[in-house]
């Protein structure tokens, strides 16, 4: 296998869990600078305050796009397994 092959199996690979990852991440985000400017607000500096809502997202994010997000990992597993024939020549 040479070079150029590596390096983009290891693009392939790092688009797709940005691909992945990326809608949970950003849906957390958006939630914790919601909960931070409700914080600073009302002035009520709790520190536990920001895990539950982001807690909660991130486990209804998993619950709405985690089929997509198996298919995709799937998708990519399943491509790379059929072409280990090929880089073995």
């Amino acid at each position: 296998m040479g070079e150029d092959r590596a390096l983009s199996l290891l693009n392939n690979m790092l688009w797709n869990s940005l691909l992945v990852v990326g809608p949970v991440l950003l849906a957390t985000l958006l939630v914790g600078l919601i909960v931070s400017v409700f914080q600073v607000t009302t002035q009520l500096q709790e520190v536990t305050l920001s895990y539950v809502p982001k807690i909660l997202v991130a486990a209804f994010m998993l619950i709405a796009i985690g089929p997509w997000m198996m298919g995709r990992v799937t998708g990519f597993a399943g491509a790379l397994y059929q072409s280990i024939p090929v880089l073995a020549n």
